[in-house]
């Protein structure tokens, strides 16, 4: 057994598996999960908890989505039944008080199937975690499973999914997800870590910036896609681990946040070294175009957090997700303006840049005024993500392209 302590709160891990999923045992996911969900460890027997405690305790030999760890550690006398194969339901987990634990881990372990305390409710993994996870802009069903061999892959798998953003940029969504979770599978044979990943994305894009001053675009978009990629690399490592910090969160976004119309103004900079080209271009025009859409457009999604919903603009209606695969974000320009480096015109991608950085802005703020007009109607503002199956079809396209839900006709 493990030992996980907080203020009168603490987890018991039961046992532990073999099988390794993304380089951590089972018991060594959970604590940290716990760990996550403000609860730590120790290794006493639960006969020496305080009597005013309760206590969190788990089978190492299944697999916690986080969001249900996190439900757990709020919950309060329950017992947690998960599906076990083959549509058996077995008990898994259980939040209790300290004076029902070891009538609980009796009942987890097996040896005393049928002597559930007394006044515990049995809940489901729905029931304990929400489907929507508003960090991750997702839909995305929680889940809770057996840990085997055969099975490893296909856990593996989940568990890189789960940690990927429902909503994103078209680049992000369709073309990094496999080369990102080799590089990830990498990263953790090389134990590799996320901070480290992150402090070399650092360095690609200040090498990025310099080449592109020095009108060396071909080099500086090189850096700059490798950097981009390392940006996905570094938080899907994080959460398949379990090791995001205070540190490496910081820094990842704020690293997101800051560069990149500084990679537009190096641009500039680098087309201005050909005097024909500076001419050409009303460089300071296309800077403060620049600077002021893209600060105002960051704007506008605070705003909407911050005054209208707890949930990103983007997962407010199917169009405003539609729009956050081309929103003139990092990505999107780079591919703009790699597109105009091939045909030989660097200029045009700068104006690009510029041309739609404002139209996006001028979008987010519309959608941004609209949501403000809607927040005052009856029904609110809610995301469309949470109504699935209700005012949203289950087979509309949106649903298919930005969730994992399987329409009700379409399930066997």
């Amino acid at each position: 057994m493990a030992r996980v302590c907080d203020t009168k709160r603490y987890a018991v891990v039961l046992g532990d598996n073999p099988v390794r999923l993304w380089g951590l045992t089972s018991a060594e996911r959970l604590e940290r999960q716990l760990r996550r969900a403000g609860v730590s460890v120790w290794r006493d027997s639960v006969e020496a908890l305080p009597a005013d405690a309760t206590v969190i305790i788990v089978r190492a030999d299944y697999l916690y989505d986080s969001r249900v760890v996190s439900g757990l550690a709020k919950a309060r006398q329950v017992l947690l039944q998960a599906d076990g194969g083959g549509g058996r339901m077995v008990l898994v987990a259980a939040h209790v008080g300290a004076d029902q634990a070891n009538a609980v881990v009796e009942l987890l372990s097996g040896r005393c199937p049928d002597k559930a305390p007394a006044g515990v409710a049995t809940v489901t993994v729905e029931q304990v975690a929400q489907a929507f996870d508003a960090s991750l802009l997702k839909l995305d069903k929680p889940f809770v499973l057996p840990i085997t061999g055969e099975n490893r892959g296909a856990l593996e798998q989940l568990v890189f999914s789960g940690a990927y953003k429902g909503i994103t940029d078209l680049v992000t969504k369709w073309l990094w997800p496999v080369p990102a979770q080799w590089a990830t599978r990498a990263c953790v044979r090389m134990r590799v870590t996320p901070n480290q990943v992150t402090a070399l994305s650092l360095v690609l894009v200040v090498l990025a910036g310099v080449l592109f001053a020095r009108g060396e675009f071909g080099w500086g978009l090189l850096a700059g896609w490798i950097m981009t990629f390392l940006d996905t690399v570094d938080g899907k490592l994080a959460r398949v681990t379990v090791t995001a910090s205070r540190l490496g969160n910081i820094l990842d976004h704020g690293l997101d946040l800051i560069h990149p119309p500084f990679w537009y103004l190096a641009w500039g900079i680098g087309l201005a070294s050909d005097p024909a080209a500076a001419a050409a271009l009303p460089l300071h025009l296309l800077y403060w175009v620049i600077f002021a859409g893209y600060i105002g457009g960051r704007l506008c999604e605070g705003a909407f957090q911050l005054w209208i919903a707890s949930f990103s603009i983007f997962t407010w209606r199917p169009v405003d997700s539609y729009f956050r695969l081309i929103t003139a974000r990092r990505n999107p320009n780079m591919v703009m303006l790699t597109v105009s480096l091939a045909l030989g015109r660097p200029d045009l991608g700068l104006m690009a840049v510029a041309g739609w950085t404002a139209l996006s802005t001028a979008i987010l703020l519309l959608r941004l005024l609209l949501a403000a007009r809607a927040k005052g109607s009856p029904g609110g503002v809610r995301s469309w993500l949470t109504e699935i199956g209700q005012t949203v079809d289950e087979r509309a396209l949106a649903v298919r392209a930005f969730t994992k839900i399987v329409p009700a006709d379409n399930k066997a």
